[in-house]
């Protein structure tokens, strides 16, 4: 695959240059990049960022937090830790293998000498132990399957930057953190830095070096610059998204939780918002304006998810699932 170089370790910028190449690439081919975050908080697009955030440990570390445009839970990132993200072409959202993505980067860790496999719906582990989490998005003919690597990261730090919790849980969180969370240095072979295992990933994914860097023009690097200051550096984007509304319900299934909010009068849908870590090949608010008007009725609402099945919304949250969010 050929490779992108991202612009530095700015987390705003950096999700904002995900987005821009999900929708402005013309390869005709996989493309891929490895890039590293400053220490930040990245929100899932469906989440509510003041029940993910110790905002006060983040705003006096100023740790850095940024909402992504795919699904999933909020993540940790610092520069302990290697991001990947993949573009793969393909032809419909319907048929997406998930599994199917991460092959790449589990024979790059094979390659290595650590046994890493793929396991639930976005992990990779190694020794039974989470080292990974992923989450895709699909537009314009291209999937975007971006996550973490674990290399080094520090478990305090993520911690109390993601859970809004008394002090005195601190301690027991970290420490169930560290039982479910692996290392990759501690898999790899003696001696593996970050850089060498930065730059064994990358010649893995580029046929050991034949492919080729894909260099941004000037103008593509104030595209996506100009993208960051209007939207993934602003207030409503990364906090501004979790509107009250007079009908809540949740539920976690195999395939996430989700939370359905919707404000109705009259008995008809005015507002409607789904928020959660469910993994979503496509932005849900593309079917938002099909909800609205509705009678506030099963068998109204169940139509407008059978009509939009193709589209993986809600990834592999079923159908029947999402209906029973409104039974309650």
């Amino acid at each position: 695959m050929r490779y992108v170089t991202y612009m530095g370790t700015d987390a705003y910028t950096n999700i904002a240059t995900d987005t821009w190449l999900l929708n402005n690439l013309n390869a005709k081919e996989p493309v891929f990049a490895l890039w590293q975050n400053n220490n930040a908080i990245i929100v899932g697009q469906n989440q509510n960022t003041f029940g993910e955030v110790n905002q006060d440990f983040v705003d006096e570390h100023q740790i850095e937090v940024v909402r992504r445009v795919t699904g999933g839970g909020a993540v940790y990132h610092d520069l302990g830790n290697l991001n990947f993200t993949l573009f793969v072409p393909i032809e419909s959202a319907a048929n997406v293998d998930f599994k199917k993505f991460s092959e790449p980067v589990l024979r790059a860790l094979h390659t290595l000498g650590i046994d890493a496999e793929a396991s639930g719906r976005n992990d990779l582990l190694v020794n039974g132990k989470k080292i990974s989490g992923v989450a895709q998005r699909y537009a314009k003919g291209y999937l975007m399957h971006h996550g973490t690597l674990l290399f080094d990261s520090n478990v305090d730090t993520m911690v109390r930057s993601l859970n809004v919790a008394d002090e005195k849980f601190i301690s027991k969180a970290a420490k169930s953190v560290r039982s479910r969370v692996g290392m990759i240095k501690d898999a790899a072979p003696k001696g593996l830095t970050l850089q060498n295992f930065w730059d064994a990933v990358q010649y893995e994914l580029t046929d050991h070096g034949k492919d080729q860097e894909i260099v941004l023009t000037p103008q593509q690097k104030q595209e996506i610059i100009q993208l960051t200051a209007d939207k993934f550096l602003t207030w409503d984007w990364n906090y501004g998204r979790s509107p009250e509304f007079n009908f809540k319900n949740h539920a976690k299934y195999d395939g996430g939780i989700i939370d359905v909010q919707v404000q109705a009068e009259g008995g008809t849908i005015r507002d409607i918002n789904f928020t959660g870590d469910f993994l979503g090949l496509r932005d849900w608010r593309e079917i938002k304006d099909q909800f609205i008007g509705l009678p506030f009725e099963t068998a109204e609402i169940k139509t407008v998810f059978e009509r939009n099945h193709e589209g993986r919304y809600f990834g592999n949250i079923t159908d029947d699932e999402l209906i029973k969010l409104f039974e309650a």
